[in-house]
Parts: C-alpha cells; structure tokens; sequence
C-alpha cells in the first residue's frame, strides 16, 4: 500500500493545476486603452464602458437590468436597502454559507435569522425557511451554493404567501439557470461577486441584476451617492453612498465574460468526469444531481466524506489535509456554520438591532443548524473550479488522490488528529459562545 504523503511518503502529484485568474492579450489591450482614457472612475453610474456590460450582464443572467457595485457584500446590502428593509426587520439567510451572506444583512440594521441547508444540495432548505418566519420576517436571502441552486420554485411560493421580498446571493452562480430562468433574475433583487476566486472576476466587484424597473432606479440611487436614478419614473429618495465600481475593473469583466462560456464547458466536462470516478470509491458520496439545473456552473466542486460506519476513520479535516499533502488544492472548513464563525461577530452591543424594540434579544448562541454544521465539520469536502478546466489528466489526478487516501483510511485514523492543522469542532466558538451570554 502507498504511503500517504502526509506521512512521509511520495505526493500523488506536484505539477501545479492550471492558474487562476485566467487573462488574455485583449484583456491587457482592453486596460491600456482605460488607463490612457484617463476615465478609471465609476460615475456616472453606469458609465460609457460600463453600460454595454450591464446589458450584456443582465442579458446573461436573464435579467432586464445590471449595476456594477464595489463587491458582493455590498451588493446584498444595497439590495436589502434598495427593497426597504428597515432597522430591525428580520432577514433569513441560510447557516451554511460565507459569512458576508449575514453581516451584509447586519451592516444596513437588519437582524440576519439562520434556516439550515438541504443535505443534497447545500442550499437552503425551503421547510427550515418556513419554521424561521417571524412577523418581523421581510426577506429572504437564498444562496445558490458551490454547483447547486436553491429550490427556488417552492421558495418563490413561500415568499408570496407571506409576502417577504427575496434578494438571490449569486456569488457562485454565474451563468447559471435554474428552470430555464437565470441566476439572478428569480427574486426580487439577484446579488454577485466579482472577487477574485470567482467565475468572473476584477480582483474584487460586485453586481446586481433585477427585472423590476422600481429595484433598479432605487438600487441606483442607493449605490450612486443618493443621486436621482436615470429614468426617476418612481421619485425614490433614498440614503446613499458611493458603492460604485471603476472603469478599471468593468475592463477586465468585459474579457471574464467572453472567456465565460468556454471555461463552463470545461469545468461541466471535468466535473461529469470527476463525479464518475468517485463515484467509486468508498467513502466519497458524490452530490445527487439537481435536475432543476438546464445551465450548470460550478463555482467549486463539492463531495461528501462518509466513511463507512463501525471502521476506523479520520476526520474529515485530517481526510482533506492528507488529500491536500497529495497535490490537490481543497477545503474542508470552506465555510462555517456562520453563527459558530469567528468573523460573525455580532452582539447587541455591537448591533444594537439585535436588542432594540425586541422582547428578548437575538442570541446566535442558540442557533443550531445540524445540516450546516455536519457539512461544515464533519463532512463537505471542497476542490477548486481551476482544477477541473484543465484537462482529463488534471480530473483523473484528483479522483487517484482521493482514492490513495481513502485506501489508508485506518492508518491515517491511527495518527495524531492535530495533523489536521485545525482546532476541534467549535471549541475556540463555543467559548466565545459562552462569554456572550454573559453580556
């Protein structure tokens, strides 16, 4: 049997994967004639440069508008804003997700309430979302997560009986479509990010796409200072700030676009190609396939570690540390269940809407979310998009790894768990929980 590089043996594979982000020559060409126009700027919103690619975003996206915004967090604040949300009002968001999904909702005075995710899917699960509305409930804030949507048919109906807005985190999910309707253009409000890991991506950015003409002339008052939106068929005057983004950054989102549609074709057929082959081994169950999805896209690929019950086995973290020491780029604790996460931290000392006007004031140290924290500690295992655009033999590198680790599961449970590298499950969290409720 081999041994695991993360005992001392040979690593599986040393050659690095294809590099991230991806440019070309047009792309260069496209930035020299920005920086000689001397417009790098981001007003008037949208700018010259910017207002084809908003159209051609929106069109994407099966969306009648587009705005460019600083990055995705504020993208999903701007929404909440834009769609009237005000102090206190509840917005649920899912517990399993990045933690900006829930302080974007925090940082305009909403109180972000946690339903758990589908454990097929990783998305938001509709009946968790059911059981947290409140009447203080006004939104929803879906994510369509790593390579799945969101059941986004069923959550529309739920909306609509309670009349809650819906405001869709797309930061995975470009080019994506779900029932034929495109990421983006379901809810109310759609919200992407442009950071620098993503599918398109300026370094860091954001969009937002809506089909309502009342979203956009507020998300444009919103994001541009307060200023009057274009058209000002609504009169909206809203608070703003200058949430915009530069002509810098629209430059380079031009050529992630036209790059886009050959590089999800090729994510696709790796990902069909790595789902077969792990489907074979073992301790790895693949995530079901979403037949919902008519345009996959796939931020990352994910898979689920499940030894076999009764059978030494590491953790998953130590599974994906080995991995990891075999040549393969991948994450466990990728997300947190966000009410453990040490970058959500929020009191009513430090967000007073927690407290304020409420009979008993929130404590997310009694959230518990069992899917999102099982995927979060136990079980997600999350390989990176740029390690399925490169090629057959790339795909079939990361299945023999996962298959050299999961050979020499019960010698890797025999070691010290602290190979891992990371803290117990929630420990460093669950003391921070405690001092909370001391407050």
């Amino acid at each position: 049997m081999t041994q695991l590089a993360i005992l001392g043996g040979e690593p599986l594979r040393r050659k690095p994967f294809t590099p991230w982000p991806q440019y070309r020559q047009s792309d260069i060409d496209r930035l020299v004639q920005t920086v000689e126009s001397r417009h790098w700027g981001g007003y008037p919103l949208p700018t010259a440069l910017a207002k084809g690619f908003c159209e051609d975003f929106a069109a994407l996206q099966g969306a009648k508008y587009a705005l460019p915004v600083a990055n995705g967090t504020v993208a999903i604040t701007v929404a909440l804003q834009a769609l009237g949300l005000g102090f206190g009002d509840e917005v649920i968001v899912p517990a399993y997700t990045w933690d900006g999904t829930a302080t974007a909702a925090l940082a305009m005075g909403a109180v972000p309430v946690f339903a758990d995710v589908d454990p097929d899917t990783y998305c938001l699960d509709v009946e968790s979302v059911r059981r947290a509305i409140t009447p203080r409930t006004k939104a929803i804030v879906p994510v369509h997560l790593a390579m799945r949507f969101t059941e986004m048919d069923a959550l529309c109906a739920l909306a609509k009986q309670h009349g809650l807005k819906i405001v869709e985190d797309c930061a995975h999910a470009h080019g994506g479509a779900y029932r034929g309707k495109g990421a983006g253009s379901m809810g109310d409000i759609g919200t992407f990010s442009m950071q620098e890991s993503k599918l398109m991506t300026a370094g860091e950015g954001g969009m937002v796409t809506t089909n309502s003409l009342a979203c956009y002339e507020a998300l444009q008052t919103v994001i541009n200072c307060g200023r009057a939106s274009l058209t000002d068929e609504y009169g909206q005057r809203l608070l703003g700030l200058n949430y915009r983004m530069t002509d810098l950054q629209i430059a380079l989102l031009i050529g992630q676009m036209e790059a886009l549609p050959e590089l999800r074709a090729r994510r696709v057929a790796g990902a069909e190609l790595l789902t077969s082959l792990l489907a074979q081994i073992p301790c790895v169950r693949v995530l079901p396939p979403q037949d919902a999805i008519t345009q996959p896209t796939l931020y990352t690929y994910v898979f689920q570690y499940r030894p076999e019950p009764g059978k030494p086995a590491p953790s998953r973290d130590l599974f994906v540390a080995a991995l990891e020491k075999e040549g393969i780029p991948c994450d466990g604790r990728f997300y947190e269940a966000v009410y453990k996460s040490d970058l959500f931290y929020a009191t009513p000392q430090n967000c007073a809407q927690l407290k304020l006007g409420r009979e008993t004031e929130m404590d997310y140290a009694q959230c518990h979310c069992p899917v999102s924290e099982c995927a979060a500690y136990d079980e997600s295992v999350w390989l990176f998009q740029f390690e399925l655009i490169g090629g057959e033999e790339d795909v079939r590198d990361v299945a023999r790894a996962v298959e050299k680790v999961a050979a020499n599961l019960a010698t890797l449970a025999a070691q010290d768990p602290s190979l891992a590298g990371v803290k117990a499950m929630g420990r460093a969290q669950r003391a921070r929980f405690e001092r909370k409720k001391n407050y």
